[in-house]
Order: C-alpha cells, then structure tokens, then sequence
C-alpha cells in the first residue's frame, strides 16, 4: 500500500499523514537516545508497538490535523515527523523529531515554519505554542527561527526544566 499524498510540501520537502509503512523508521527514530534525550517519550519497543501508535493514532479524524511524516523530496527518505497537536486544555503545540543523521541540515526550521503556516492559513489557528527542554539549544533555536517567542518556563509532560514559546497569527 502506497504512502498517502502529501498534506503540502516546501522546498525540500514532504509532509504527510503517518502511514504504516512509517512504521519501521519512526521505531528506529524513537531508539535514539540522543533523539529522545529532552522528549521525556518512551521509545517504542518494537517496530509492532510503532505500528499500533500509527494506527491508533487519531488526531486527524479528531481535530483535522496531527503530527506528520516529512520526506525528503530528493530521495523519498522519512526524516522524521512534525506538526500540529491539540493539547487537553485547547491549546495547539508545534512538535517535530528528526533522525539524528539529519540534524543541522536546516529540515526542522523548514517543516516547522511550514507547519505554523499551514496552521494560521488552512486551520484557521490562531496561536500555535512550542514547548522543549532549556537545555535542548537546538530546539530553542529552530523555536526562534521560526518567529516564536519565548512565553514562560512550566512543567511539560516529563520533560525537566521545560521552557514554552509562541507564535500568534
């Protein structure tokens, strides 16, 4: 079964909905240590259990959006995931993870950026968050490329010394 088409794209890139045949890379993404290092996530413990979170993943029958898979263009590689997520108290949160081997390259200010904008065009929001770990530099900086501004430091899901953003349309 082929991927699905592309939500939108950017230079470089595709964003999709997740697809089973994800499934395998999104295990070996969540295996990183370095990659998880700030998420305050569990890794997946097979590439089964990735299998049964893309496919129980609901956000977009939900909400009309979610996390999606980015793919670059060139090769058809999954790069990792990005996107949108409605947060219990209303709230919408910008979150992208990258295969270590991509990072630096400039992938997760692309997709972030296009993410944001997609979400104040097509969804109509009209404030997106972002929330990472104080210490994760890399993050806060991909945060700042973007437009967001620093909001307020308060607990996040696990993750320790966490530090929010936003960005208003």
């Amino acid at each position: 079964m082929k991927p699905p088409k592309p939500i939108f794209e950017t230079k470089r890139l595709q964003l999709r909905l997740f697809h089973l045949a994800d499934a395998e890379a999104f295990y070996h993404l969540n295996k990183n240590i370095e990659v998880m290092r700030y998420t305050g996530d569990l890794a997946f413990e097979s590439v089964e259990a990735s299998r049964k979170f893309i496919r129980n993943y609901s956000a977009y029958t939900d909400y009309g959006f979610g996390r999606w898979t980015v793919v670059l263009k060139e090769t058809n590689e999954i790069l990792g995931w990005c996107g949108l997520k409605k947060l219990p108290d209303g709230m919408v949160d910008l979150g992208y993870r990258f295969h270590q081997n991509h990072w630096g390259k400039g992938y997760a200010t692309e997709a972030a950026e296009a993410c944001i904008a997609f979400g104040f065009k097509e969804l109509g929001i009209t404030e997106i968050i972002g929330r990472t770990a104080r210490a994760n530099s890399a993050s806060v900086r991909v945060l700042e490329k973007i437009g967001m501004k620093y909001w307020k430091d308060a607990p996040c899901e696990g993750i320790i010394d966490s530090i929010f953003f936003r960005i208003s349309k």
